[in-house]
């Protein structure tokens, strides 16, 4: 990763990897979004399927490989930023971050 341009190959080869694996998979996710080398994915269809879209991803390519974390009691940290799920009759299904005042 020595070159100037080893992060837009890399950028252009993770776009293209993604694109492929999704495709492929039998179940795919709501959302996929990345950020260099750290992904945020909503997964409806349950932790098993997720497992088994894990197994999928880290099949595809013998140097790529993805580790998850799954949200606990409604929050994940992401970023450095802990995303939860809004718990109020307004916000409920909708994604939030922590405001500060």
């Amino acid at each position: 990763m020595g070159s100037p341009l080893s992060p837009v190959i890399a950028k252009f080869f993770m776009e293209d990897f993604e694109k492929k694996a999704v495709e492929q998979a039998t179940h795919k996710p709501t959302c996929w979004y990345r950020y260099v080398d750290d992904t945020f994915t909503i997964w409806p269809y349950g932790r098993e399927r997720l497992t088994e879209f894990l197994h999928h991803l880290n099949g595809l390519h013998s140097n790529i490989k993805f580790t998850m974390e799954i949200e606990e009691e409604s929050h994940l940290p992401f970023l450095d930023v802990d995303v939860y799920k809004g718990t109020d009759t307004k916000c409920t299904g909708n994604l939030h971050t922590p405001t500060f005042t």
